[in-house]
């Protein structure tokens, strides 16, 4: 049981990209598993 939420989210390891294996700069608990670099995405 988690006692602390915060803590919880503190001790979450980095996200690394599904595809390249490279670190993610977003927040660990982010919905995404692929970094910018290999999105498809052309244009924010």
């Amino acid at each position: 049981m988690v006692k602390n939420i915060v803590d919880f989210f503190k001790n979450l390891p980095a996200k690394q990209c599904a595809k390249c294996g490279s670190y993610i700069d977003e927040q660990h608990e982010c919905y995404s598993h692929v970094c910018d670099e290999c999105t498809d995405i052309q244009d924010l």
